[in-house]
């Protein structure tokens, strides 16, 4: 029987002191990640080992006898029933403040101290590895031995949106404290990186998605502003290839390649700064991009991107805010049916028509003219207009659809889905069912025009949900009947 070698074991602790916990769970994770790190660098030095190397990741447990006695308007922060509660973690030194947040409200609802120890979830290398510059996993074959043989390797089974989607086994003994296990947060973690060539630790609590690079010239613009104002509260811009600066006249250095997602950030230092991703167009960049930001628990995401109007009445530069979604991307369909409405946030949609009318300096029935609410369509096919056009049309005009994109319904399913806020505010560049179509020479001066004012409404709406308590903009409307206590 091969030997398993494993680090020093460490005796559970109890703690009233969220901070004192996460300072643990820290503590935990570098010994296990420190341990799997130098034996893999062993390994590969040496040739194959004698003996299995196997490290835990952390885990926070809380026991409970009794329901919590809370304020009812409170959707997170407490589990649903008395019983065991846990979750793995993984970099707490990255989720330091969100860790310390939500394991105060735990002890404070529910006046019981959270067990922090080692789980019984192995740490796969390819997870340990990751943040150390010096160490590559390398290809199957390519090691002088068979890697899962000797250390963990990602697990499926850990792996997964079970508890997102509702379909855990609600019979385990222990019920789950958060929407992520530790390796399904690694993971995508490490899809972040690839995606967007910028790292987890960048990312802001306020992320604008668009499926235009014009924006990104305009963000930049809009972060040197910032940098150069002390009172604004920023203190850097990271563009992708992780170059940041903080002095409003330096240059970036531009990556050779851009990655599929192009990121920047407008940082500040509590990492309330804003997040922008050029997703590119269709909805499964959309999922992509959704599907791992999602770990790190944004605030809050919003679509400001482009639109084909459906009416008439709309000219190409109108603004659409989105209140409601036809869902015809397909890509959410197995994780969420088509039946499930995505009920527009108050809270969200008061901030986006606030901003417009900031910056648009209109108000009242004054702004319909250039603002139509409604419902926005999003399709999976980029040249729908090729098809007949009796069976689309009719469905658009009786779901009463005033905007037609490829990703809005993807972002606001799956931010329903993950349980964070989003919106959509689209600007329509093209009008193809009233021969309007989206050719360079229009395109070119459209963009001249509106980009510039359509991202200074999404900038403008995050600022104002930044002011907004996190318990009131974490609507219970995101929630299910058996929700976990982190948010």
């Amino acid at each position: 029987m091969t030997t398993l070698l494993t680090p020093e074991s460490q005796a559970p602790e109890q703690f009233t002191d969220p901070a004192a916990a996460v300072a643990r769970l820290e503590e935990l994770y570098t010994q296990a990640t420190e341990f799997l790190c130098d034996s893999f660098s062993k390994a590969m030095q040496e040739g194959a080992p004698s003996a299995r190397y196997r490290a835990y990741y952390p885990e926070i447990r809380i026991r409970t006898s009794t329901y919590a006695q809370v304020d009812s308007r409170l959707s997170f922060g407490h589990v649903s029933e008395p019983g065991v509660h846990a979750t793995t973690v993984t970099r707490p030194d990255l989720f330091r403040s969100y860790l310390t947040q939500q394991i105060a409200l735990l002890i404070k609802n529910h006046g019981q101290p959270v067990t922090i120890a080692a789980s019984d979830t192995p740490i796969p290398v390819h997870f340990a590895v990751a943040n150390n510059s010096d160490l590559v996993v390398p290809h199957q074959g390519a090691a002088a031995f068979t890697l899962r043989d000797v250390f963990d390797v990602p697990d499926l089974s850990t792996t997964n949106d079970d508890i997102v989607n509702g379909v855990h086994d609600h019979e385990d003994v222990v019920g789950p404290l958060s929407l992520f296990t530790a390796q399904r947060v690694d993971y995508s973690l490490a899809r972040l990186a690839h995606y967007t060539a910028t790292d987890a630790s960048h990312f802001q609590n306020h992320v604008l998605f668009t499926n235009y690079q014009f924006y990104v010239s305009e963000f930049e613009n809009y972060a040197r502003e910032q940098l150069a104002d002390p009172a604004s509260g920023y203190t850097s811009f990271v563009s992708t290839g992780n170059a940041e600066i903080t002095d409003p006249e330096a240059a970036i250095e531009q990556p050779l390649k851009l990655p599929q997602m192009p990121t920047y950030h407008l940082k500040r230092e509590d990492g309330s700064g804003i997040t922008l991703v050029n997703i590119g167009v269709g909805p499964s960049n959309a999922k992509t991009a959704t599907d791992h930001i999602a770990v790190l628990r944004p605030h809050a995401w919003l679509m400001v991107g482009h639109c084909a109007g459906l009416r008439n009445t709309q000219a190409l530069g109108d603004f659409v805010l989105a209140h409601a979604y036809l869902r015809d991307d397909k890509v959410l369909d197995d994780d969420l049916p088509v039946w499930v409405p995505i009920p527009p946030l108050a809270e969200v949609q008061v901030a986006l028509e606030r901003a417009v009318a900031e910056v648009t300096e209109l108000e009242g029935y004054e702004l319909k003219r250039i603002m139509r609410t409604g419902t926005v369509a999003s399709v999976d096919n980029r040249n729908w207009e090729l098809r007949d056009q009796t069976g689309p049309v009719q469905r658009l005009s009786q779901s009463r659809a005033i905007a037609l994109d490829m990703e809005s319904a993807t972002i606001a399913a799956n931010g329903y889905r993950f349980r964070v806020p989003y919106g959509t505010l689209l600007c329509v560049s093209d009008k193809p069912l009233h021969g309007e179509l989206k050719l360079p020479g229009m395109a070119s001066s459209f963009y001249t025009t509106q980009v510039s004012r359509h991202l200074a409404i999404g900038i403008k709406a995050m600022e104002h949900l930044r002011g907004m308590p996190l318990e009131r903009l974490h609507s219970r409307k995101l929630r299910s009947f058996d929700e976990t206590a982190f948010l």
